[in-house]
């Protein structure tokens, strides 16, 4: 007789890092992010996925009743909103997740009234609103596809975006209009142009007015921007997609501005546009009049502009200047506490807040962010100045430096000074309203971050996160190393003993500006990691020109990028009198200027390093951006040799490479709109004309991110098997 007894199932495989990596897009679905305070104190909003895996965002109120319990509820589901259908993205909306690298769905952007009663956002093109007092949502039935939908400081309206045109609906879906429509193909009205959205930070091109009467719109015209063809060459019978790309030292989009009013009536803003090309930030609020940062192309001059918003003339609230360049933070400009400007500067050499002509900070604190202005004070993101003193308590391990890779939250005023709001090692940010604040922390010994809502500096309520717990923990040694103290992230084998010999090393670095990778945080290191369990040391080191230190580190790689490798390798040897390192087999991986900088060093310093990955990396400085690239290295037209120095190649091939010749892996995603596949293609030319062996791994459909799952996955497995193959580790 044949048994019916069912059998037991097999338990199902662990689930490896690289999966897992892949599957919560690098451990963030299910954190909750994106928060908002109301100022009455009695709702935070936020999206989060409904679990460690799922990508689809939805949107929460956190209700903080006076006297009651917290409590979470759903404000707004994708899947009932979209009765299950899956999303549709316009080329446009694709655009815009892909400058802020956005690669998980539903929910992933709103914005709510100055009450914080009312939220707009967009799915599948559509306009949908959230009543976040009532927990209803609803669509709103205008033409499409929608962008960047905000509702008016009063909650009547709904301004938005399509094709190209600025509209406003009401909050009950009456009265859609027009109020600024394109005049050809070549105009928006109301979006950031690329520049401003891959580089500047600034994603949005409209501002309501805090009456809501009236928007401040952004007019681009990008009809003098080069344009470019990306292509899919593993699908040759789909057109080549047309994009413009401002490409150093061509034209940029012309950007203008316009006071629009809800009659359609509209008054341009004049500034001198020939001198100051780029509009950086706007900021308008109820405290005084429209502030614009203006910014010359070679970024070394600045105004702060009032704008007059009856005739639409400016005035010079404030001018600066730099003989490197002048950055762009975030926050700023914002009127301030008793009127004044609020800003963050440099003219001391440290990078100090600013409120008037009065510093409120020293040289103790380098000033990251604004993050909110109060009645007396102001809310910062700052990490430790060239002067600050020792770490927290509990500091960071034993040869770090002072609050190595930490960075606070403080508030700051004229009478107190700077308060620490954070606390213990970590990096930590906040979102403030009133007397209700979220405090966000990730520190170095636990996985994921921790978000606290405070009133009045008290807890009393924790956001709760899906986020899955990593199968594998990062052990971190952060520390400082060489004459110059470069901060430092180490990480050895997870069961590596003392006794067990010198490792191959492995440097994985970002190394450029605007990507500190030194940070007082556990996820940040899993993936090196898993290349460390995979029999490495990995060191991870921010030398000159990465942010975080002081405006001199900086911007001590204008006109020459070589700082960037030549601290990688002082860290390195530095290093290998306190560490396990094997310095005859050293590898460098690194991806966009970490893939430029791996490439950079096999090719320049062979002596050192032994093989890269080079991944997405800019090869030749004369194909990338204006706004990034002529910050560091002026124009081709005005400074050629810079450009052919700093280049991996030139017209006539690989730019000063030295023997012997080391393995290189060169990876880059063919849909890559930022930096195009020109780069890897170009140099494996030029590879090939050198007789360089080497290996190129082309990712079809990918572009500067790599969120397929299994393009993920079996990118990391391909990394270390050709690292271990290229030095000769066996196994």
């Amino acid at each position: 007789m044949t048994s019916t007894r069912q059998q037991p199932a097999t338990p199902p495989a662990p689930l490896s890092f690289p999966r897992q990596l892949a599957r919560t897009q690098r451990f963030t679905l299910g954190a909750p992010r994106g928060f908002s305070v109301s100022p009455d104190g009695e709702r935070v909003v936020f999206v989060r996925s409904g679990s460690g895996t799922d990508r689809s965002h939805l949107l929460w109120v956190l209700d903080l009743p006076p006297g009651g319990v917290p409590a979470e509820r759903v404000a707004a589901d994708p899947g009932a909103l979209l009765a299950g259908a899956d999303e549709e993205l316009s080329q446009e909306e694709l655009a815009r997740r892909e400058r802020s690298r956005e690669g998980s769905g539903g929910i992933v952007a709103y914005a709510v009234d100055g009450a914080v009663e009312l939220a707009a956002f967009s799915l599948s093109g559509r306009l949908f609103t959230a009543e976040l007092r009532a927990g209803t949502a609803r669509e709103l039935p205008v033409p499409g596809p929608v962008i960047d939908p905000r509702p008016s400081p009063d909650g009547r309206l709904v301004a938005y975006v399509a094709e190209g045109a600025l509209r406003v609906v009401g909050a009950d879906g009456s009265g859609d209009r027009e109020l600024a429509a394109p005049e050809d193909g070549h105009v928006s009205y109301g979006l950031a142009e690329f520049i401003a959205s891959e580089e500047m930070g600034r994603d949005r091109g409209y501002w309501w007015s805090p009456s809501a009467d009236r928007l401040l719109v952004a007019r681009v015209d990008d009809r003098a921007v080069r344009r470019w063809w990306i292509a899919d060459p593993a699908h040759p019978e789909r057109e080549p997609r047309r994009v413009g790309y401002p490409v150093a030292g061509t034209p940029n989009a012309e950007v203008r501005l316009f006071l629009v009013g809800l009659d359609g009536a509209r008054t341009e803003v004049g500034w001198d546009r020939e001198r100051y090309p780029y509009l950086a930030r706007v900021h308008w609020s109820a405290a005084g009049a429209p502030l614009l940062l203006v910014q010359t192309r070679d970024q070394r001059e600045q105004l702060v502009l009032a704008v007059d918003v009856a005739a639409g003339g400016t005035s010079v609230v404030r001018a600066e200047a730099d003989p490197a360049w002048l950055e762009a933070h975030w926050g700023v400009p914002a009127w301030g506490p008793g009127g004044g400007l609020v800003r963050i500067t440099d003219e001391s050499g440290a990078r100090a807040l600013a409120v008037g002509d009065e510093a409120w900070t020293g040289a103790d604190l380098h000033v990251r962010a604004v993050l909110d202005v109060g009645a007396d004070d102001v809310l910062v993101s700052a990490s430790a100045g060239e002067a600050g003193a020792g770490g927290t308590a509990g500091g960071p391990a034993a040869g770090a430096g002072p609050e190595t890779g930490e960075i606070h939250v403080y508030r700051v005023s004229a009478a107190r000074g700077a308060e620490r709001l954070s606390e213990g090692v970590g990096v930590h940010g906040a979102v403030r309203s009133g007397a209700v604040s979220v405090l966000v922390s990730a520190r170095p010994g636990e996985p994921g971050s921790v978000a606290r809502v405070l009133r009045d500096g008290a807890r009393v309520a924790v956001v709760a996160s899906y986020a899955q717990r990593p199968v594998i923990s990062a052990r971190v040694r952060l520390t400082e190393a060489g004459a110059r103290r470069i901060p430092c992230a180490v990480l050895l084998p997870s069961g590596y003993e003392e006794g067990d010999g010198p490792l191959p090393v492995l440097m994985d670095p970002y190394g450029g500006p605007h990507g500190q990778r030194v940070v007082a945080a556990h996820d940040p290191y899993l993936t090196s990691q898993w290349f460390a369990d995979h029999g490495f040391a990995v060191v991870v080191a921010d030398g000159r020109g990465m942010p975080g230190r002081s405006p001199a580190w900086e911007k001590a790689i204008l006109r020459d990028l070589t700082p960037t490798l030549d601290d990688q390798v002082e860290a390195l040897l530095a290093l290998a009198g306190r560490f396990p390192l094997d310095l005859g087999r050293v590898a460098v991986r690194g991806w966009s200027y970490g893939g430029y900088l791996a490439a950079r060093a096999v090719l320049q310093r062979p002596d050192v390093f032994h093989a890269a990955v080079a991944g997405a990396p800019v090869t030749d400085w004369r194909l990338y951006d204006t706004h990034y690239t002529e910050r560091y290295l002026g124009t081709p037209q005005d400074d050629p040799d810079v450009y052919a120095a700093q280049s991996l190649l030139t017209d006539e091939g690989l730019t000063a490479p030295e023997g012997p010749a080391r393995p290189m892996m060169v990876v880059h995603g063919l849909a890559d709109d930022n930096v195009v596949v020109a780069h890897a293609l170009r140099l494996s030319s030029a590879l090939l004309a050198a007789g360089r062996p080497h290996e190129v791994l082309p990712l079809s459909g990918v572009t500067h991110m790599t969120p397929q799952e299994q393009v993920a996955e079996n990118l990391l497995l391909l990394q270390v098997d050709f690292l271990k193959r290229s030095l000769a580790m066996g196994g």
